[in-house]
């Protein structure tokens, strides 16, 4: 077993599921990454993506990824389809590897919804949390507005954790956030059955 610690995060693996590809984000990647994040439905269900979406942010924060690989803070893989290759949407892990445990997020751009695509693109994501960074936890949390992200964290096995109240202000409102984890024993478990 390897240590997370003692990982080499800076090259980013790519990964290919059923109907994606997972891959490091491109510089050219910014435009598309500006529109599907830059849509209100996208804003309203997350906690850091800004509406209106500013010019220059996807390319500011495509540039920034490899170093918050390098310092092992973040993984973040564009989420494009295998058939063509067009990007839909990101996931990735905010890691802390002192603790063993990872924070799961994932946005998937609107006209992609309801396709099963950010349930299948995370299942890959916490396979290499668990089997290859050997992480202990992972976690998730979504608007408890958002029913279909919390869908998700449950089809991976993910067990619900609780509630913060009004724990995020988003847009002059207090937002309740829905807490989920899953443990490397529990997924463990989960594939062998």
């Amino acid at each position: 077993m390897t240590e997370p610690s003692r990982l080499d995060l800076r090259q980013l693996p790519t990964f290919q599921t059923r109907r994606l590809i997972l891959r490091a984000f491109l510089p050219q990647d910014a435009p598309d990454v500006q529109r599907l994040a830059g849509e209100r439905a996208i804003a309203a269900t997350t906690a850091s993506i800004p509406h209106p979406y500013p010019d220059g942010v996807a390319e500011a924060w495509i540039a920034a990824q490899p170093e918050l690989r390098a310092r092992a803070e973040s993984l973040v893989f564009a989420v494009t389809q295998l058939q063509d290759g067009r990007l839909i949407g990101a996931v990735g892990l905010g890691l802390r590897l002192e603790h063993s445990h990872a924070e799961l997020g994932y946005w998937i751009g609107h006209p992609y919804w309801g396709h099963g695509y950010c349930t299948e693109a995370a299942a890959e994501i916490l396979r290499f949390a668990f089997e290859t960074l050997r992480l202990h936890r992972i976690y998730a949390v979504h608007f408890a507005g958002n029913p279909a992200s919390g869908r998700v964290m449950q089809k991976l096995g993910m067990r619900f954790e609780g509630r913060r109240r009004q724990h995020i202000l988003k847009w002059g409102r207090f937002e309740d956030l829905d807490g989920y984890a899953l443990l490397l024993p529990e997924y463990e478990l989960a594939q062998s059955s």
